[in-house]
């Protein structure tokens, strides 16, 4: 086992060798910050958002990165719940991606208000018929639990450790942490199933309507679903990146090819889930409608054609799914460092479809399809979140112990 350095951490390289790469990362984040300055103080001008185009690149990349975020409830159902505990040399660093997707998820709500000062409208003067509600506070408080499941890991610093009182409160959330993963899980089903249930209310909006059980379209189960799906395959793949910058191996191929299949048997289920619906949408609630489901992919084929439905359902669904449950396809380090992106692209397009695609597409006979192209602005700030993870992941991993087997791995 590499022993750890002075400072009790395992060995890590110069400061200058550590810090001189993330010169253009923090330049990205200014970057980002300049124009959040600019879309606070001038307003959603800023944008290119119009009136066909409410719902935007930021929503879009907002239920994306909630959606991969899902690995760190579903990472923590297996471990705590379900007693998985060889997921105990990922778990840290499952929660710290899922703090840094939930972080900038409500960073980009922040922007997309357009009046960060009255966020708490939201809490104080709360719609209670409205699914963004329930949404709001979820997100909120599992943001909430989500700090809490990583201060463990921050107070095990061993600097952290000679204040008594810091010890201590690391202790003790430690051993009640099955009840913050179960709270996390209860609010991770709904409120991601309540972005899915948004899309899937919309009876204007044909192409995103859905039928559903009881008070709850398809839609809300099929994100649900999705994300459980996606989320580990995110986490896997950021360890991936880790591994090759750092030139370490953190994490055992056993733990990550058991969370592979794990995510793999999920995949194939939603995805069939996702091909019956689509089918029975095409077939049926299109059609009540009045529609012709085949117009929804041919008004403009470059941005929605027929080649999207192919990508999120084959390539991005079944053939990554058949790759991961396959104990031959998990060997293969080429087959499964090629599915693991896929599941995580297939996700971001589901996302794009259902925002983008469901407001793009014209349903009265005297309107127009109408192109969008999002300002450098929307662009320079959904990018935040791009650098402020890689920066989070790059100190924590510098001086927190986020990956517990590192040092019997690198003997």
């Amino acid at each position: 086992m590499t022993p750890p350095d002075s400072a009790g951490r395992f060995e890590r390289c110069s400061g200058p060798r550590f810090f001189i790469p993330l010169v253009p990362v923090v330049l990205l984040l200014a970057w980002g910050v300049y124009a959040m300055v600019l879309i606070w103080s001038k307003g959603l001008n800023q944008t290119n958002m119009n009136n066909t185009y409410g719902f935007a690149l930021w929503i879009w990349a907002d239920l994306a990165i909630i959606a991969l975020g899902g690995g760190a409830f579903f990472t923590g159902l297996l471990r705590y719940l379900f007693r998985k505990r060889e997921l105990d040399a990922i778990i840290h660093f499952a929660v710290l991606v899922g703090v840094i997707c939930y972080s900038s998820a409500l960073l980009i709500l922040a922007l997309d208000v357009g009046q960060p000062l009255r966020f708490w409208f939201i809490y104080w003067h709360a719609n209670v018929h409205s699914m963004l509600t329930e949404v709001a506070f979820c997100l909120t408080v599992y943001f909430v639990v989500l700090n809490i499941e990583y201060l463990p890991v921050i107070t095990a610093s061993p600097k952290l450790q000679r204040i008594p009182f810091l010890k201590k409160l690391g202790s003790n959330t430690h051993a009640v942490m099955s009840l913050f993963a179960g709270i996390g899980v209860f609010l991770s089903f709904f409120h991601q199933g309540s972005l899915g249930g948004l899309t899937g209310v919309l009876s204007s909006r044909p192409f995103a309507y859905r039928e559903g059980f009881l008070i709850w379209p398809w839609t809300f189960f099929l994100y649900t679903w999705s994300a459980a799906a996606a989320g580990p395959c995110f986490t896997l793949l950021l360890v991936k990146i880790t591994e090759m910058v750092s030139g370490k191996k953190l994490v055992p191929e056993p733990v990550i090819r058991m969370l592979a299949k794990i995510a793999g048997w999920i995949l194939l289920s939603y995805i069939t889930a996702k091909t019956i619906d689509t089918v029975y949408w095409a077939t049926s609630t299109v059609a009540k409608a009045g529609f012709d489901w085949t117009r929804f992919y041919t008004q403009n084929p470059l941005y929605h054609g027929y080649w999207i439905l192919f990508a999120e359902i084959i390539l991005c669904g079944f053939v990554p799914a058949f790759i991961l449950i396959s104990a031959k396809g998990r060997r293969s380090s080429l087959l499964l460092w090629s599915a693991v992106p896929l599941v995580v692209l297939g996700v971001c397009l589901n996302r794009w479809s259902l925002i983008m695609q469901t407001v793009a597409m014209p349903v009265l006979p005297f309107e127009k399809w109408v192109p969008y192209l999002p300002s450098w602005q929307e662009i320079a700030t959904t990018l935040i979140p791009v650098s402020l993870g890689i920066l989070l992941i790059a100190l924590s991993y510098r001086y927190l112990s986020l990956f517990p087997d590192e040092g019997d791995l690198n003997d």
